[in-house]
């Protein structure tokens, strides 16, 4: 399968929270770093990378500056460097209660501090040296077993989490994280929580909750009894596994969950590739190949529809669709109109795509009646985390207004009724029910 920006590894970006609850910063004004912040923006984010000439070191750049934290002798820290050095490298230590102590790897000292007296020099840690883990990056996405090449799904029957599918297709391959005590918990599609023995269940107990870890650049989740979930045995079940250190086997990494929608048409029936290479409304029921994953180009607004067999939509002659192009053209960018509860869709000729008496789809017409609108509903989000461009949505404490500026997020239920969605809160109020882009595209 052509990666083509389908299944970006997501870079890992967090916050660093100290014992006072504020956030490590990186300021523009002589590189000085802080933690007075009291919420995770731009100044606030930071990206982990391994250090290329030792094996257990890791480097910390700001997300802000593009520079890397460093630690001098003398314990002055900085966020200057433009390429890493010595002095930039870091051990972390994660702690039982899930936080993180960081150490300079050649001078021994420990990083800690509030506001803006912040050192590395600390013999001993204390609670100023201790650092909580917030995760900046979109908390719905995929979870991919770096051993065994497997992404992580919800398997009904078995009633577990199961490291075996070749492709992240349909709602099930959906995993929420969710900041709980300082820890994450692995929410699937039902909102159950993934327990570290295996078992799913409904709140998120102390067992469901695990430290995170990198290492080199990957993830291991660390139960409290400080084992690592692992897919286990044939089925590779997703559980803790006998390991106290993290090999490759408890390595995962996650990757960008892109909305899947199903298309219905004027005849009822959905849009599907199951007979061959024409995009046809010809079937009855919604399953892989009825399935597309819909990706929006952040500039011009147009839309990708990838299916399950391998290929994008693509506009061929005499107008039809096919679902053949292993790469992004303009020939695979559809404008979506939203026509109330009902989408109409625009292919590169400037023609609206229809269904025609047989069924098949082409991009033939001038105008949109019955035939050029169809129904668009977004599987795979269930269950719905929203960020706008000031952060994510979160009931405000004590009121019924949402916030959209929040470091921190709620989440949200979804459900859809005939071309309109309704957005519900964990308490049941509702968010407002309506057509328009689906829930889960953009930044969701």
């Amino acid at each position: 399968m052509p990666t083509n920006g389908l299944h970006r590894e997501l870079k890992v970006q967090f916050g660093l929270v100290n014992d006072t609850g504020r956030y490590l910063t990186a300021e523009n004004f002589g590189f000085k770093v802080n933690a007075s912040a009291p919420s995770l923006k731009r100044k606030q984010t930071w990206v982990l990378e391994p250090d290329p000439g030792q094996a257990c070191a890791v480097l910390f750049r700001s997300s802000h500056l593009g520079r890397y934290l460093s630690a001098e002798e003398d314990g002055r820290v900085a966020c200057e460097a433009e390429r890493p050095g010595r002095d930039c490298r870091f051990l972390v230590l994660p702690q039982p209660d899930g936080r993180w102590a960081l150490r300079s790897e050649p001078h021994g000292r420990f990083f800690g501090g509030t506001e803006d007296r912040l050192s590395c020099f600390a013999t001993a840690i204390s609670a100023a040296e201790l650092w909580t883990v917030h995760l900046a990056i979109h908390p719905q996405a995929h979870l991919l077993s770096v051993s065994r090449r497997r992404y992580v799904h919800l398997c009904a029957q078995e009633d577990e989490m199961a490291a075996d599918s070749d492709t992240p297709w349909g709602v099930d391959a959906l995993i929420t994280l969710l900041f709980q005590s300082r820890r994450y918990c692995l929410r699937s599609c039902d909102s159950r929580y993934l327990r570290s023995d295996g078992r799913l269940v409904w709140e998120p107990e102390p067992q469901a909750r695990y430290t995170l870890e990198f290492k080199a650049g990957k993830l291991a989740f660390k139960d409290s009894d400080g084992r690592y979930l692992a897919p286990v045995g044939p089925a590779g079940t997703l559980r803790a596994g006998r390991n106290t250190r993290p090999g490759k086997d408890e390595l995962f990494d996650l990757e960008e969950s892109h909305p899947q929608v199903v298309l219905v048409a004027a005849n009822h029936r959905y849009v599907s590739v199951r007979q061959g290479v024409n995009v046809s409304a010809n079937q009855d029921e919604e399953l892989h190949h009825e399935t597309f994953l819909m990706q929006i180009d952040q500039e011009t607004k147009k839309c990708t529809f990838y299916s399950s067999t391998g290929g994008y939509w693509t506009l061929v002659t005499h107008g039809g669709i096919h679902a053949t192009a292993t790469q992004v053209s303009a020939n695979t960018m559809f404008e979506v109109e939203w026509r109330g509860r009902r989408v109409a869709l625009k292919a590169s000729n400037g023609r609206y795509v229809c269904m025609k008496k047989n069924g098949q789809l082409a991009a033939i017409s001038d105008r949109v009646g019955e035939d050029e609108e169809f129904i668009l509903k977004l599987i795979n989000r269930p269950i719905l985390v929203l960020r706008g461009l000031d952060g994510f949505v979160c009931h405000r404490r004590g009121s019924n207004q949402l916030d959209t500026n929040r470091s921190v997020y709620d989440v949200f239920h979804l459900s859809f009724s005939d071309g309109a969605y309704q957005i519900r809160g964990a308490r049941g109020r509702g968010g407002g029910r309506g057509a328009g882009a689906p829930a889960g595209s953009g930044r969701r």
